[in-house]
């Protein structure tokens, strides 16, 4: 296991943002700009997240969510989504048994339905093994749409009304939250997007409400401990007033 960093005195271990969401762009760029292929652009990044993961885990971070696939991701060329697959399952069966030791719970936010039958039970035994885990909570948003997911809310919502459980008046903001993917973690501090793109690409709606949002130029494979220090000092320079006032 590698050693611990030495941590950032500029950050205030008290004021740790609970949930970071990272939209991971810039793969394809990144291998464009050191000459290799786009699936050597994904293997950086897919290298990438397990060391993010660990600097979230050692800063107390209590819930990590990554943007991994979207639901408009399918319209890339079938070259390129077939090697994305394959390259998830190599790496949740390299880094499961990592991510079992520090504690960590992996959580799967989106449709696993429509996934190859290899990657969605690679993903589904990891998912399984890691459920009891308290450390850190991750949530992989894989084949992942911020709108599809308040669509199901939606019709969770008008599937009790039909039923008889829930009366029309009772549909309320807590009551469509309780439906999303993963309602336990509903609330977004903190919504970091690399590769300097000023979008949020349809990800997680709902949830980042009030998140503060940083959008930083450098590329996901690049992403590294010292730049999420470098967001989290921002996030704690910010005053957030959900509205109200100062």
């Amino acid at each position: 296991m590698k050693k611990q960093e030495a941590p950032d005195s500029r950050i205030d271990p008290e004021h740790i943002p609970g949930h970071i969401a990272i939209i991971m762009d810039g793969n394809g760029r990144w291998a464009e700009r050191h000459g290799k292929s786009r699936s050597k652009g994904h293997e950086a990044g897919a290298k990438n997240v397990y060391e993010i993961t660990e600097a979230c885990r050692e800063l107390g971070v209590k819930t990590l969510s990554l943007f991994a696939f979207s639901t408009e991701n399918w319209r890339r060329s079938k070259k390129e989504v077939d090697s994305l697959f394959r390259l998830m399952s190599r790496y949740v069966k390299r880094y499961s048994d990592q991510i079992q030791k520090t504690d960590v719970r992996l959580l799967h936010m989106g449709n696993l339905e429509d996934l190859p039958r290899e990657t969605a039970g690679d993903i589904r035994e990891c998912l399984e093994q890691t459920r009891n885990n308290k450390a850190m909570d991750v949530c992989i948003a894989l084949n992942y749409g911020g709108r599809q997911e308040l669509v199901d809310a939606a019709r969770r919502l008008a599937g009790q009304v039909k039923a008889g459980n829930l009366r029309e008046e009772d549909i309320t903001e807590e009551a469509l939250e309780a439906n999303l993917y993963l309602p336990q973690h509903s609330e977004v501090d903190l919504l970091i997007r690399t590769s300097g793109e000023n979008r949020i690409s349809n990800f997680m709606l709902w949830q980042i409400s009030y998140a503060e949002i940083i959008v930083t130029p450098t590329l996901w494979p690049d992403f590294n401990r010292s730049c999420l220090n470098d967001a989290i000092v921002e996030y704690q320079a910010r005053n957030r007033r959900f509205g109200g006032r100062p």
